[in-house]
């Protein structure tokens, strides 16, 4: 869990921590955009072959490798002397982190009894929604705290001491388990899907930023090709009787198809939204790391909360938690375009209600997505199926990403209206941008099976 805590919280927590190593390093807005990319990219890209080399040769040792790397990245990243190291730096963090998280569903897929999984899989819930949303409130307040001049800094520092326990500790603790089904490693598959998730991954991270020049539509177009071959090549493996990369019959589960949709619409408004709302804290209203993370402060209150109560009532009435969730989140967005647009001009006070009434939904519809996902999954696809979720968590938000940052940026327009009313009207406009993703998760939420497996 502090794994996977770390993990996300690390997507996250350099957002706000943005101004901070612009000024700290004299880097560009491009240099600033790369040091999250770098991590998204090489995180989302090797995720599944992560997943397929610790079914091979045991998840024990792949996660402590990605722990090690994930520790060692973030001394470097803390180090860093300028914007290309720190990105660099940034890239194998990623790297790590895609070693060790797809192992922590794997294990408790294939450790833990079915009866008690949706309670585990609803403590990986709130671990995941508290690192989301408190990455902006941990990152504002080490950023304020400025120990000892780190700065911005200190936001990678903090995962030194932690990865060093968790290896002691994992040393110890974790058991060594592997999946008895792998043969071997299916090498050209893992060739063509990182080449696909690579040309889908690069121009969603990029191309908001680039214009959306004629390289985008050729790198999305190479990305479906690419996913072509790739289905082809793993069905003809699978005729051959050999070992596919991904099996496919995963996707023929309606309950696993149709959650990997909710989670990529999720994240797609998790990763977005959180971006807009800090650069409208920052950028537009001027505030800095540690007043824009204490804005966040409520909703991340608000979603523990919630998500607690989903993980204790999801067993009894099902679907119908995550229903409720979904229209609650989709009114939270709706509520905060409607006010925006309605005239007062953007304070923190006004926006903190709304945003509270957005992490109830959240806590209760993204908590319970996890075991939707994963509740149907035998043992023996545990590993490819969390490195799957893991993979669509990624794209989904380089989608949210790119598309509410393309709407939000379009908006902005601080030298026709003055920086805090444009900042207004673009988080206004984003907001209802989100609230069509979210509309469209909730449709997926009443196509989803009312009860877990394990409760059928």
């Amino acid at each position: 869990m502090t794994a996977l805590f770390m993990a996300v919280l690390d997507s996250f927590i350099v957002v706000v921590a943005g101004p901070s190593i612009v000024a700290d390093l004299h880097a560009s807005d491009s240099d600033v955009q790369w040091v999250l990319a770098g991590y998204q990219l090489s995180y989302a890209v090797f995720i599944i072959t992560a997943t397929r080399l610790a079914d091979l040769y045991g998840r024990k040792g792949i996660f402590l490798l990605g722990v090690t790397l994930f520790t060692l990245s973030s001394v470097a990243c803390a180090l860093s002397p300028n914007a290309g190291g720190l990105i660099a730096a940034r890239v194998v963090q990623g790297l790590g982190a895609a070693l060790m998280v797809p192992q922590v569903f794997a294990y408790v897929t294939v450790l833990v009894p079915a009866a008690r999984r949706h309670s585990v899989y609803g403590v990986l819930g709130i671990v995941m929604g508290m690192a989301t949303i408190g990455g902006q409130v941990v990152g504002g307040l080490l950023i304020g705290a400025d120990l000892f001049g780190s700065g911005w800094r200190l936001v990678f520092w903090v995962n030194v001491p932690i990865g060093v326990a968790m290896v002691l500790l994992a040393v110890r603790h974790v058991p060594k388990t592997a999946s008895a089904a792998t043969r071997g490693l299916d090498v050209p598959g893992v060739l063509v899907l990182s080449a696909a998730l690579f040309l889908l991954v690069l121009p969603l991270i990029q191309g908001q930023e680039a214009g959306w020049p004629g390289w985008v539509r050729a790198c999305f177009a190479g990305s479906a090709a690419a996913f072509g071959l790739f289905v082809a090549l793993e069905r003809r493996l699978e005729r051959r009787g050999g070992d596919p990369l991904v099996p496919l019959t995963l996707f023929g589960q309606r309950s696993f198809s149709l959650g990997l949709v909710l989670v990529l619409a999720l994240y797609a408004l998790i990763y977005s939204y959180y971006l807009v709302l800090s650069v409208t804290l920052q950028q537009g209203l001027g505030m800095s790391a540690l007043g824009a993370g204490l804005v966040h402060t409520p909703a991340a209150t608000a979603f523990f909360v919630f998500s607690m109560v989903a993980s204790r009532i999801i067993p009894k009435h099902g679907r119908r938690v995550l229903e409720v969730g979904a229209i609650v989140l989709a009114s939270g967005y709706l509520a905060t375009g409607l006010l925006l647009m309605s005239g007062p001009r953007i304070t923190p006070l006004l926006v903190i209600p709304t945003l509270v009434l957005q992490s109830v939904g959240g806590g209760l519809v993204i908590t319970p997505a996890l075991n939707t996902v994963l509740s149907r999954v035998e043992p023996e696809s545990a590993g490819v199926a969390s490195g799957i979720l893991s993979t669509a968590q990624q794209c989904g938000g380089a989608l949210g990403v790119a598309v509410i940052g393309a709407v939000f940026f379009g908006s902005f327009r601080p030298a026709a209206a003055g920086r805090v009313a444009a900042a207004g009207h673009a988080f206004a406009v984003a907001s209802f941008g989100t609230f069509v993703i979210a509309v469209t998760a909730g449709v997926v939420v009443f196509l989803l099976p009312n009860r877990p497996k394990e409760a059928e």
